[in-house]
C-alpha cells in the first residue's frame, strides 16, 4: 500500500492506495505554505489517520521537480520551494517518499485510467488558472531535462494577430519572466486578460463562458481569438510529440463546447488526419492527482 497526496497551494488531499484503481479517501487539510515543520506534520497526520504510519508516500504537487537534483520549484508552497523535497520529507517522516509534478500525475492518470487509456502517446493538458501539461509514452512519464517535459505553457510563441478580421494581440508579460507565453492567454486568468484587451471590459472567466454558451455577441470575438491562439501552439505540440490523444483538465477543460472548438481547430492544423476527436475532456477529474501519484509510485516500485 501507498499513501497518496495531491498538494496545492490551498489544500492537501490524501488517499490510501492499494492500487491506482483502489483508493480510500483520507480527507484533506489546509496546506501550511510557509512552515515546513507544519507541512510535514499535516502530511504525517493524514497518513496516520488512514492507519498507515510507515507506508511509503507518493506526492503530486504543484511544482516542477528536477529529476537530476531532486530539487523542486514550487511557487504555491514557499516552504517547499528549492528543497530536495522527497529527501527532506523522507528524513522528517522516516519513510520512503516520491514526489511528482501534479500535471505529470494528471497525464499519468489519464494515460492509465482515463481518456488516454489504450493510447500509446498521451499529451495531458491542463487549462485551469494557468496552463500545464505532461507527456506519457507507452505508459511511462517523460520528464526531460530539468523536469520540464510537457510544460507547453511557457514558451514565447503566441501569434500576434488573431480573429477574422485579424486584430493585434500583444505579448503579455508572463510570471516565468518571458513575454508571449501560452500561459498568458490559455488559462482562466489569460482568457480574462484577452477579453479585457479586446473589449475594455473586466469579466470573470465564468461570466465569459456563461455568455458564450448563450451565443452572446459580446464574447464572440474573445472566444474566436482564444481558440485560434491556443490551437496553434497545441497543434505544434501534437505534431512534435505525435500524440494519439490530448485529454484536457482544469476548469476550462470542463467546457465541452470550448474543447470541441479547440479539437476542430487543432485537427485542422496537424499533419495526421483523423475523423476521431483528439482534444477530449479528461475523465479523472475529481482525483486525477491521487490516481497519478499512485501510478507514479507503482512505476517507481515503492
Amino acid at each position: 500500500m501507498t499513501v497518496c497526496f495531491d498538494i496545492g497551494g490551498s489544500a492537501i488531499k490524501a488517499a490510501l492506495a492499494r492500487s491506482p484503481n483502489d483508493l480510500r479517501d483520507l480527507g484533506s487539510r489546509v496546506t501550511p505554505t510557509d512552515d515546513f515543520e507544519a507541512f510535514c506534520r499535516a502530511i504525517d497526520e493524514l497518513a496516520a489517520s488512514g492507519g498507515a504510519p510507515t507506508q511509503p508516500l507518493s506526492i503530486a504537487i504543484a511544482g516542477v521537480v528536477d529529476p537530476s537534483s531532486g530539487r523542486i520549484t514550487c511557487a504555491n508552497v514557499p516552504c517547499a520551494n528549492g528543497r530536495r523535497l522527497a529527501e527532506d520529507l523522507s528524513a522528517a517522516l522516516a519513510r520512503p517518499v516520491h514526489v511528482t509534478n501534479d500535471a505529470d500525475c494528471f497525464a499519468l492518470a489519464e494515460a492509465g485510467a482515463g481518456a488516454g487509456r489504450g493510447h500509446r502517446v498521451v499529451f495531458g493538458v491542463i487549462l485551469g488558472t494557468g496552463v500545464g501539461g505532461g507527456l506519457v509514452v507507452s505508459g511511462r512519464l517523460v520528464e526531460g531535462a530539468g523536469g520540464f517535459a510537457g510544460e507547453w505553457g511557457h514558451a514565447p510563441i503566441l501569434a500576434k494577430q488573431a480573429g477574422d478580421p485579424p486584430v493585434d494581440i500583444p505579448w503579455f508579460a508572463c510570471g516565468c519572466g518571458q513575454r508571449g507565453c501560452i500561459d498568458t492567454i490559455g488559462g482562466a486568468r489569460g482568457l480574462e486578460r484577452l477579453h479585457t484587451h479586446l473589449t475594455g471590459e473586466t469579466w470573470t472567466s465564468i461570466d465569459i463562458m456563461d455568455a458564450w454558451r448563450v451565443r452572446d455577441p459580446r464574447v464572440a470575438q474573445t472566444l474566436a481569438c482564444y481558440v485560434e491562439l491556443v490551437a496553434q501552439p497545441l497543434a505544434f505540440c501534437v505534431n512534435v510529440v505525435g500524440a494519439d490523444i490530448v485529454p484536457v483538465g482544469g476548469g476550462l477543460g470542463r467546457e465541452t463546447a470550448l474543447l470541441e472548438a479547440l479539437d476542430e481547430s487543432v485537427r485542422a492544423r496537424i499533419l495526421r488526419r483523423s475523423d476521431e476527436p483528439l482534444v477530449v475532456p479528461a475523465r479523472c477529474t475529481g482525483n486525477g492527482g491521487l490516481v497519478g501519484a499512485a501510478l507514479a509510485a507503482q512505476a517507481g516500485r515503492m
